[in-house]
């Protein structure tokens, strides 16, 4: 048998030559996958497997390129090529198949950690107007409902830590799809597990160590709101972040994440980045260029959670209604974005910030680039 270089088979296909030499594969000569067919004697002067890899190889599947490379051939050798090809084509599929993102469709809920329970159920339950759940999370306590969102609330496992925000939670109309997206991108997202509510979930880390969720549920048995209720909208979380670039290749590069507004205290600086989900109207808010040491107050005003109002003034007459009454922060004012925003917190200092949808004045720094969020 004479030995040829790659480029000679490919010839027999393509007027255009590919450099090198052919190498061994799992469909050339002295493979498993030809073993039986008598190599001495070739079909046409080219063994018939010297030709069905060289069509292979150049990704020539077509009729007319195949049949000319199986011309000289007799039956029996034709059989053996479609029972090759039958092996192969399978797995070139499953290689040349890209999966593609499902929806992320916006945040889900956010799960906090508690040292005291009474204190959160006066914050949600009296002061704000949310309807408590049952908890469908392991370690869960509390649970309260605003639309299709929900906060929660667990036992602090070390009450001297100063992060108290558990996970942030993502919500997608496909979760098996964006696990073997997400597979498919590098990372090694855990398996999917089932909760009381029917929903399905997994949960991963983002590169700096924040416990991301994401969850696939039916929006069909959304509980009933009270009518004093504040909000009915989380429009967007935010947590401490040391690394821009870092978090960017996560949430924009990998999940699609887009910019929505970025701004700062001081002109030339940015110190909080809201990136928009691809799918939705909520966003994720960096909160960047923060000390390295940082107490309880600080780190609950930078791991926050946000409830989206239509008129500050409204929002703030029902909360008077249910015994609030301005005082130190707990004021509205005009943020650096333009918007109406007052903050209350929690009894672990863990910051809940009203926020209109819409801004009433120009942004400080720059213009908003995605569409705002609504009830």
């Amino acid at each position: 048998m004479i030995v040829t270089t790659y480029n000679d088979h490919l010839r027999l296909l393509s007027s255009e030559p590919l450099v090198g030499l052919r190498l061994q594969s799992l469909l050339g000569p002295g493979s498993r996958h030809c073993h039986g067919i008598n190599y001495t004697h070739s079909c046409g002067g080219f063994d018939l497997c010297d030709r069905l890899f060289a069509t292979i190889t150049a990704s020539v599947f077509d009729l007319t390129a195949l049949l000319f490379a199986l011309k000289p051939c007799n039956l029996m050798k034709l059989l053996a090529v479609v029972l090759m090809l039958a092996m192969f084509q399978p797995r070139a599929a499953s290689q040349s198949r890209t999966v593609e993102r499902p929806k992320i469709l916006g945040i889900d809920h956010v799960s906090f950690f508690t040292t005291a329970p009474d204190s959160v159920k006066r914050l949600y339950g009296g002061l704000l107007g949310l309807t408590s759940a049952s908890p469908i999370e392991p370690g869960g306590l509390q649970r309260y409902v605003i639309g299709q969102q929900w906060v929660g609330y667990g036992s602090v496992p070390d009450p001297k830590a100063n992060n108290r925000m558990d996970h942030v939670a993502f919500r997608t109309d496909d979760i098996v799809v964006l696990r073997q997206y997400l597979i498919a991108k590098g990372t090694k997202p855990p398996e999917i597990e089932q909760r009381p509510d029917g929903s399905r979930s997994f949960m991963t880390a983002d590169p700096e160590g924040h416990h991301i969720e994401f969850v696939e549920r039916s929006l069909a048995d959304t509980p009933a709101m009270s009518s004093s209720v504040i909000s009915r909208h989380m429009i967007h979380v935010g947590f401490l972040v040391r690394s821009r670039e870092a978090e960017d290749r996560f949430y924009r590069d990998i999940l699609g994440f887009r910019l929505y507004w970025h701004g700062s205290m001081k002109p030339g600086e940015t110190d909080w980045v809201a990136m928009q989900v691809p799918d939705g109207t909520d966003w994720l808010e960096y909160m960047l260029n923060q000390p390295e040491k940082m107490d309880l107050q600080l780190m609950g005003v930078m791991n926050h959670i946000s409830f989206g109002v239509a008129d500050m003034k409204k929002a703030e007459t029902a909360m008077e209604s249910h015994g609030w009454k301005p005082h130190g922060n707990e004021q509205a004012v005009i943020g650096r974005d333009g918007k109406w925003q007052l903050n209350v917190f929690d009894p672990d200092l863990s910051r809940v910030e009203l926020m209109e949808f819409k801004p009433v004045q120009k942004p400080c720094c720059f213009d908003f680039t995605g569409p705002h969020p609504s009830e």
